[in-house]
């Protein structure tokens, strides 16, 4: 072919590994397929190194499935002379060798990405055609459909409604077992001598991309073994791991599903039941469709060795939760971006990045982190995000921070999640309540508690848990804005009980720890 013989230049981005995309069912002579590794992507937030090698491998393993169906692939590797570690710069490069062809793009789920696409074009008279990624269930629009403008944007309403659209664990018009969610019964703390399966584990050999990373001077955090790389890189791996995850794990994952435990009492502490399919999703190497009528069929074919509050929780967190997530996103932003209602301004502590704390439920999860570049919803919800939330800190900090230590990241899922449900910023737009706690649920949920330098059953005084004191604090500090809150109402009620002076040393210890949040 010569330069001019293109007639479509396609884009892939690094999270539109969807094999089964429409662009791949048709001739694939006249279309180039561009794909690029990034120095935007690697360096607008410092990322977990397992979180680059994780999209570049998959990136690279795609684009060789591509080549072997006799795909024309231009990939452009980090450390190629040509790649000016610019997306439309890159863009901007390949039309030149081709000024005939049209460009064609799948929306980007991340706003910023689609706005530099846009923003591009605009400025040089370049059409664009747009294509759905053909991924997710639901369109970027999908709350301004479903809910009238004087609705609340619940997510109960958003998983029921989606729940009778998909006809997926439904009798009819009502819900299979009676009820649309079984998640007063996931709440179990994970006994101590639960014999819990070993999780599913590759062994990629990264170790090239990983040498690249260093001759680029990516500046990454986290640790990983380069040779023997665990994640799932390639479609048939992650359809591995979906399948380890309902044979062996789907069977207790609703009840354990909040739990947290310790490497001293369960091997696979930091996996659990959980069946870290995220990245797999995130980068769209499995559907959510594939993944939940994957689960159900396990489910019915299980004899009842799998019951319904197991498979119920996993297919609420896919087609509710995730879903509604990306519809928070879009439906808000760009000015959610920018929401800090609470007005925190507190920086981030260090120990969020080296661990070094002797608080120990933070000390588990972000040692966890940095070594796995995962932790559970709990952990980053109720251990990280509690103490960052009853600690006031920005959350434009707390944002980098969760956007760049998870691999399975993306500011469409990480921005809500962080933002809005971890840290209350966004004012109450996605949850009813923020998400704080002392040391009373850390302890119901976990045994990070049980060998910590700090005594859970203590609020004052030397070695008293921080949670305890700024969870007061925190509530004194709101209680304008929050004592109204129908489910806030007991805590008030219980802290107005507090005589005076138990008030002033709860609120002196807290300030104590919070002038000396380094040394915790």
């Amino acid at each position: 072919m010569t330069k001019h013989d293109f007639r479509y230049i396609r884009l892939i981005l690094g999270d539109q590994l969807n094999a089964s995309h429409s662009w791949y069912q048709q001739d694939a002579e006249d279309s180039l397929y561009v794909m690029m590794e990034l120095a935007q992507e690697t360096d607008y937030v410092k990322h977990h190194r397992q979180k680059v090698l994780a999209f570049f491998a998959a990136m690279r393993n795609f684009a060789r499935a591509l080549q072997q169906k006799s795909f024309n692939v231009r990939y452009l590797r980090l450390d190629d002379k040509s790649n000016s570690g610019s997306l439309t710069q890159n863009l901007q490069a390949i039309l030149n060798q081709y000024p005939n062809a049209q460009l064609q793009i799948q929306l980007p789920d991340e706003y910023r990405l689609d706005h530099q696409l846009r923003s591009w074009a605009g400025a040089n008279d370049i059409t664009i055609e747009w294509f759905d990624s053909e991924h997710f269930i639901t369109r970027r629009d999908s709350l301004a459909k479903i809910f009238d403008d004087d609705q609340s944007l619940l997510m109960e309403t958003f998983y029921r409604h989606m729940r009778r659209r998909l006809g997926l664990l439904m009798d009819g018009d009502k819900p299979v077992g009676g009820q649309w969610n079984f998640d007063g019964e996931n709440r179990k703390k994970i006994p101590k001598k639960q014999s819990v399966p070993e999780p599913l584990l590759f062994a990629n050999d990264v170790s090239d991309i990983d040498a690249m990373l260093e001759q680029q001077n990516v500046s990454m955090m986290g640790t990983v073994s380069a040779r023997q790389f665990l994640w799932p890189t390639s479609r048939k791996q992650a359809r591995q791991l979906l399948h380890y995850f309902c044979e062996h794990l789907l069977p207790h994952f609703g009840t354990y599903q909040d739990a947290m435990s310790l490497s001293s009492l369960h091997s696979s502490s930091w996996t659990l039941y959980h069946s870290r399919l995220s990245f797999a999703l995130n980068c769209k190497m499995l559907s959510p469709l594939e993944v939940v009528t994957t689960a159900i069929d396990y489910w019915k074919a299980s004899d009842d060795a799998i019951a319904l509050n197991q498979v119920e929780g996993f297919v609420r967190q896919i087609i509710g939760w995730r879903e509604y997530i990306r519809g928070i996103y879009w439906h808000f932003m760009p000015h959610y971006k920018n929401n800090n209602q609470l007005q925190h301004q507190r920086s981030l502590p260090h120990y969020f990045w080296d661990a070094d704390t002797q608080m120990n439920c933070v000390k588990n999860c972000v040692q966890q982190s940095l070594d796995y570049a995962y932790a559970h919803h709990i952990q980053r919800l109720m251990i990280t995000g509690n103490f960052a939330l009853l600690a006031g800190i920005a959350p434009d900090q707390v944002d980098a921070w969760y956007l760049g230590i998870y691999i399975d990241a993306i500011e469409w899922v990480e921005l809500p999640n962080t933002r809005g449900m971890s840290q209350y910023a966004d004012g109450g737009v996605l949850a009813t309540k923020p998400y704080v706690s002392s040391a009373n649920y850390i302890d119901k949920m976990s045994h990070y508690c049980g060998d910590c330098y700090y005594s859970k059953s203590i609020k004052t005084g030397d070695k008293a848990c921080p949670f305890n004191s700024l969870y007061w604090h925190f509530l004194s500090r709101h209680e304008q804005r929050f004592k109204s809150n129908h489910r806030m109402g007991m805590m008030y009620s219980l802290w107005h009980k507090k005589s005076q002076q138990e008030q002033s040393e709860l609120l002196q210890q807290a300030e104590h720890y919070l002038d000396n949040i380094e040394q915790l």
